[in-house]
C-alpha cells in the first residue's frame, strides 16, 4: 500500500500564532507547502521557496507574480493620485481663505471656483476608477502560488510517509496478540527425561 504523492505543492499561510518550525532549518515560519490532495504538508521559510536548488514555480506561476506586482504598483499609484488631490484642495482652501480676506468675493468667482473643484474630483474619481479596473484584472489573474520539489528533496517526502507506513503497519501487528509466539504448552522436565 504505497502512497503516490504528486511533485505539486501549495504555498498557504497561517496566523503567526500556529509558526511551526521549518522542515529545513527549524526556524519558526508560518508558510507551509501543501499538496492539493491535503494528504502531506510542512512548514518552510520564504527564503527556501526562492531557492532554486529546493523547488521551482510553476511555469505559470512567473506570470502570476508579475502580477501581483504590477498589482502593488497600481495601489501606490492610486495612493499617489489620492494624495495628490488632498495636497490640491488643501492648497485651493488655503488660497481662497487669503482672498476672502483680501476682499470681498462675488458670486461668480463662487461659482467657477465650484465648477474647477467638481471638475478636479470628477477627474480624480476617473483615474482612481481606472486604475481600480486594471487592479481588479490584475487580481483575477493571481491563482494560488505552485511549486514543485527537487528530485532529492521530493524523495526525502515519500522516504518519509513511507516510513510512517511501515511504522503504523508494525505498531498494528505487535498489538495484534497473535503476533509473538506462544509459550510452550508441554513441560520442559517432562521432555528431558525422555
Amino acid at each position: 500500500m504505497s502512497l503516490q504523492l504528486q511533485n505539486v505543492w501549495h504555498h498557504r499561510r497561517v496566523a503567526d500564532a500556529s509558526a511551526k518550525p521549518c522542515w529545513i532549518c527549524y526556524k519558526p515560519s508560518s508558510s507551509v507547502l501543501i499538496t492539493p490532495d491535503n494528504k502531506d504538508f510542512f512548514y518552510i521559510c520564504v527564503g527556501h521557496l526562492a531557492d532554486h536548488k529546493f523547488c521551482q514555480p510553476d511555469a505559470d506561476e512567473a506570470a502570476a507574480a508579475a502580477e501581483r506586482k504590477k498589482k502593488a504598483e497600481l495601489d501606490r499609484e492610486i495612493e499617489k493620485v489620492k494624495k495628490e488631490y488632498e495636497e490640491k484642495q488643501k492648497l485651493k482652501r488655503e488660497k481662497r481663505k487669503e482672498k476672502e480676506k483680501e476682499k470681498g468675493k462675488d458670486k461668480e468667482s463662487e461659482k467657477k471656483d465650484e465648477e474647477e473643484d467638481k471638475a478636479e474630483e470628477k477627474a480624480k474619481d476617473a483615474k482612481i476608477a481606472q486604475l481600480s479596473k486594471t487592479k481588479d484584472e490584475a487580481q483575477t489573474a493571481q491563482g494560488p502560488r505552485i511549486y514543485s520539489l527537487n528530485k532529492s528533496f521530493y524523495q526525502m517526502r515519500l522516504d518519509r510517509i513511507r516510513n510512517a507506513e511501515i511504522a503504523k503497519r508494525n505498531r498494528e501487528k505487535m498489538s495484534d496478540p497473535n503476533y509473538f509466539p506462544s509459550v510452550p504448552s508441554n513441560d520442559p522436565s517432562s521432555s528431558a527425561r525422555q
